[in-house]
């Protein structure tokens, strides 16, 4: 155990979807994602906007891996600042799903869960100086690219 905190994500550029319509026979589960996904657009626009999805934060807060772990889900849109270089914010719906903290009270997990907001930022952050967004959009543009030569659809296939 390396890390205090542990956050994974799978992260969609709003800006990517071309397309509203959802798979006449998609799952519901899937279909629900598709409509979470079409309300941030519509709440938040797709110029610097990222759904962040298939996401976890774990917390550590205590040397021993076995005792005083904290793990949330999160689902939500992170949005950067004109350049894509910094977070200016996160608007995540984060659930707490597993701890080993039998000393945890409900303010506890409150005050946890805004910091699940603040954790995500940061990662954020180093996920952008990694490149990792920059790779993200090569493949936006070549998979738009492709697209438009075949005249195709791209639609909600995520």
């Amino acid at each position: 155990m390396d890390r205090y905190v542990d956050v994974s994500f799978d992260c969609l550029p709003l800006r990517s979807i071309s397309r509203m319509d959802i798979p006449l026979d998609a799952s519901p589960k899937f279909r629900a994602k598709c409509e979470r996904i079409k309300e941030a657009l519509e709440r938040h626009g797709s110029l610097n906007t990222y759904y962040l999805h298939n996401a976890r934060c774990v917390f550590h807060v205590t040397n021993d891996p076995e005792l005083g772990m904290l793990e949330f889900e999160f689902e939500g849109v992170v949005t950067t600042d004109d350049a894509d270089e910094r977070t200016r914010s996160a608007d995540l719906q984060v659930q707490l799903v597993r701890e080993t903290c039998d000393w945890l009270t409900e303010p506890i997990v409150a005050w946890f869960t805004d910091t699940v907001k603040q954790a995500v930022s940061a990662d954020f952050n180093l996920y952008i100086a990694a490149g990792d967004l920059a790779r993200t959009k090569e493949r936006i543009a070549k998979m738009e690219a492709e697209m438009e030569s075949r005249g195709g659809f791209l639609g909600m296939g995520l």
